[in-house]
């Protein structure tokens, strides 16, 4: 994958993630709340540094490009989100590991961020198809990642195991490259609406 990039809109800024946001993503990113779905739990420093480490280890592997989400209006970290799962041969990325502060949530913010990153994915990436999962007991998640103009696609049945122990079924999602300028469209209405 390419080198970090930061990418930019009206309402929103991801920018590469770096173990200088610590504090600030701990300041916003340890509710429990946030990571009830998510297969692991994030609820101190050490763990919030540990999920940075693990994202900027994947990205020199190549296989991830982490972001710290910025609200553009106050200028500050309001979370993460990053693409996972590159597979450039096979021209696909997946959007994932997501989180966004409380206050933020349902807002444009959201909405923006994936618009840019499926823009970069299909317009400068050349990729096929871009891809979501998210925990089938998850609603608000599935919702927000419908309303993008993403397709279901299928539930994959005890596909993980949660840090509770608890068996995850898991909900794949996507947009593939055909459906990406009615998408497009839709969500650049949405963002001058919001």
């Amino acid at each position: 994958m390419n080198p970090p990039i930061t990418l930019e809109g009206t309402h929103v800024r991801l920018e590469p993630l770096q173990e200088s946001h610590l504090d600030a993503l701990c300041e916003v990113g340890l509710d429990p709340d946030l990571w009830k779905w998510i297969p692991i739990q994030v609820l101190d420093r050490d763990q919030m540094l540990g999920y940075i480490r693990a994202a900027l280890s994947d990205q020199k592997k190549g296989i991830s490009l982490p972001f710290a989400t910025i609200d553009r209006k106050s200028n500050k970290v309001i979370g993460s989100t990053r693409f996972l799962n590159i597979d450039l041969p096979n021209k696909r990325v997946e959007i994932g590991a997501t989180w966004i502060a409380q206050p933020f949530q349902r807002t444009v913010i959201n909405t923006e961020a994936k618009y840019l990153m499926m823009r970069h994915a299909f317009e400068t990436l050349g990729c096929n198809r871009v891809e979501w999962k998210t925990d089938s007991l998850n609603t608000k998640s599935r919702n927000a990642i419908l309303r993008l103009g993403a397709t279901q696609e299928g539930i994959f049945r005890q596909h993980m195991v949660t840090w509770s122990g608890r068996l995850r079924d898991t909900v794949y999602f996507s947009v593939i490259a055909p459906e990406w300028p009615e998408v497009k469209k839709a969500l650049e209405a949405k963002i001058k609406v919001e």
